[in-house]
């Protein structure tokens, strides 16, 4: 739907909305009245027929008793003088005859003439001409009738308000309701409420609802039209901007926030069309530089600033709106989004949210270029999976080749990622000039990247220990003194524990050298399964090791130590299949307890180590405090041994004020 179709329907269900709504309404509530007066009417009508009814057969009863107890001789008279004032239709005075069947008295049945009328008591249906009240005076039976013919409905119905009808003889239009026969209201008679006329509001509302919405309908049509005519005018500007002719300009109807839109659209593509002109006159200039900018970015170590400064060189080198940097990612085989700049739709997200999305080596145009290390560029979107565009080129980032050996060929470069462009300014496709001028990027982008990882590899070598693959000494320095500032600055404890190998050298001397560094990595994994995730151990050097584990205090150090040398002792040590016993020797020292500084506590834990070693090794010991009160550790509490049948050996007891383990 169109953006005029979608303000007039906006428009007309505001409008039309309520209107409607209160009509349904209105109308509702007016057939429900109706119902209810219709229902009331037609209880009014049964009350009323039901109490015409019984006050019938009690008129038609009272002339039979009438009858009944004059003398014999008078009664035919007295029964013609009751007919002749209308009390009753019909008097029927019959002796009654009685048969005898095996020993019983039977009455003889009725008359033909009495076929059709209805006791008052006893009604039995079938086809009525009459009502009728019998009434016995001696051998002789007097029934008085009131015939049931259209003056006798008529009396009925004009003291109900209704239209009655007997039986089932048809209905009329409107509401009914049928009386069955009963004792007091002998006859079967339908009750019918005529429809009532419709009344002038009835048929003026429907006029005034139409009335209203052709109003609104015509109203939301010229607000559309004068509202949307002016944005129509700036799509198709900017239709024809989008094709690259900047001169297109649009006019300014009148001063309102629409002009504004036009006028500030206007100055949009001057200047657009300045900036064209000015970068297309400057490409060339900017290519003659690209030597020089590459061997400027090879000198950083900042892989995210390279990537960057690469990706948005490349954009003014070719004009191209929008660009994306992916890395491979050798464990999972994923391209990795970098950075990106004017990127659209799905990727036009922040730098934290691009780093999260990946591509698949080989699918889609990326992977492929990844995949095969062979540039693409073309038109229309490269895949659903990629940014969307009208024009790409995509390039390899490769790692420089070199030669194992001097003479040798150079082998197939190692690809390291994908440089991409999308959408060039002026909506021109990317030549072969922007695929070599991206190609020298990329090139230099793979120098760099090459060069990064290299240096954080050197790095990591020059921080860890090969064997054991903990952190060496140089870092322990480091690290010692920052978890020292961040114990000092937050009022926590600190406890470094110094560990060394029982023996060791024997180790060396009877097993040999190899099996003493399998006894190092294997003890160094022992120290690592017995950490938590925020302590950091580190070999310092030889068989001596140093663990730090903030934010815990003498006795968590002490359960530390103790964990940490049954794990040693427990299980002796395979190298070449021959079992190795191994016990190791530690030293406890806190900070700030044993030393104001990282290191003070070190050299106390060294002091606390070597008292281990001559309490007979295998054993730990927690260094003397400069003030044994301020650790909550007596004078006695600093030994210890691996006793396994003590949790916490050397009579250490948490403390409930400490902090830690």
């Amino acid at each position: 739907m169109t953006l005029r179709g979608r303000l007039t329907t906006a428009f007309l269900v505001v409008v039309l909305g309520p209107v409607l709504l209160g009509s349904i309404f209105v109308a509702l509530t007016v057939a429900a009245v109706s119902r209810d007066r219709t229902a009331e009417r037609l209880d009014h009508a049964t009350t009323t027929v039901r109490t015409g009814m019984a006050a019938a057969c009690r008129q038609l009863q009272a002339v039979a008793d009438a009858v009944a107890v004059v003398p014999p001789a008078e009664r035919s008279a007295v029964a013609d003088q009751l007919i002749t004032r209308g009390l009753a239709t019909d008097i029927k005075i019959v002796t009654q005859v009685h048969a005898r069947a095996s020993g019983m008295t039977l009455p003889v049945p009725r008359p033909v003439e009495f076929t059709g009328w209805q006791d008052c008591a006893f009604p039995v249906g079938g086809t009525t001409t009459a009502i009728s009240v019998r009434s016995v005076a001696g051998d002789e039976l007097i029934t008085a009738a009131q015939a049931v013919d259209q003056e006798f409905l008529a009396r009925l119905a004009a003291a109900s308000g209704t239209e009655i009808q007997l039986g089932d003889q048809g209905e009329s239009a409107g509401e009914h309701r049928r009386l069955e026969a009963e004792p007091g209201q002998p006859l079967r008679l339908t009750l019918t409420v005529p429809p009532g006329k419709p009344s002038f509001l009835y048929a003026l509302l429907p006029a005034v609802v139409l009335a209203a919405a052709l109003a609104a309908v015509l109203v939301a049509r010229w607000l559309a039209y004068s509202t949307t005519r002016p944005l129509g005018e700036l799509a198709w500007a900017a239709d024809r901007v989008a094709d690259g002719e900047l001169d297109t300009r649009v006019p300014i109807p009148r001063a309102d926030e629409l002009g504004r839109l036009a006028a500030t659209f206007n100055r949009m593509t001057r200047e657009l069309q300045a900036y064209v002109q000015a970068l297309t006159a400057s490409r060339d200039q900017l290519r003659g530089h690209l030597a020089i900018l590459g061997e400027t970015l090879s000198s950083t170590h900042d892989l995210h600033r390279i990537l960057q400064v690469i990706l948005r060189t490349a954009l003014a080198a070719t004009g191209a709106r929008a660009g994306l940097v992916l890395l491979l990612d050798p464990a999972t085989e994923q391209l990795v989004a970098r950075c990106g700049v004017g990127l659209s739709g799905d990727w036009d997200v922040p730098d934290a949210e691009l780093l999260e999305r990946r591509l698949p080596v080989g699918s889609g145009v990326l992977g492929a270029v990844a995949a095969t290390g062979e540039p693409r560029r073309g038109q229309g979107s490269p895949a659903t999976a990629e940014p969307p565009c009208l024009t790409y080129v995509a390039v390899p980032i490769c790692a420089p080749a070199a030669a194992e050996e001097p003479g040798d060929p150079l082998p197939q470069p190692d690809t390291l990622g994908v440089l991409a462009l999308y959408d060039r300014v002026g909506g021109d496709a990317f030549d072969d000039a922007d695929l070599h001028t991206l190609r020298t990027f990329a090139g230099q982008a793979g120098v760099a990247v090459h060069n990064v990882r290299m240096h954080e590899e050197a790095q990591r070598l020059s921080l860890t220990d090969p064997l054991t693959g903990l952190w060496n000494y140089r870092y322990l320095r480091e690290s010692l003194r920052r978890e020292v500032e961040r114990a000092s600055r937050f009022g926590r404890m600190l406890a470094v524990l110094v560990l060394d190998l029982d023996h060791f050298k024997e180790v060396n001397d009877t097993y040999g050298h190899p099996a003493g560094d399998v006894v190092l990595g294997e003890f160094a994994r022992r120290i690592r399964v017995g950490l938590r995730e925020v302590d950091v151990a580190f070999r310092q050097g030889g068989e001596e090791f140093v663990v730090l584990l903030p934010e815990t205090d003498a006795y968590g150090g002490a359960i530390v130590a103790e964990r940490l040398g049954a794990a040693v002792r427990g299980r002796p040590v395979t190298a070449d299949g021959v079992p190795i016993p191994v016990t190791v020797s530690i030293g406890v020292a806190v900070y700030p307890e044993h030393g104001e500084n990282s290191v003070q506590v070190l050299a106390a834990a060294d002091r606390a180590l070597y008292a281990a070693k001559n309490a007979g090794r295998d054993t730990y010991r927690l260094a003397e405090p400069g003030d044994v009160t301020k650790s909550g550790v007596s004078e006695t509490d600093h030994e210890g041994n691996f006793d396994q049948a003590t949790t916490v050996p050397g009579g250490l007891r948490p403390q409930p004020h400490r902090r830690g383990r």
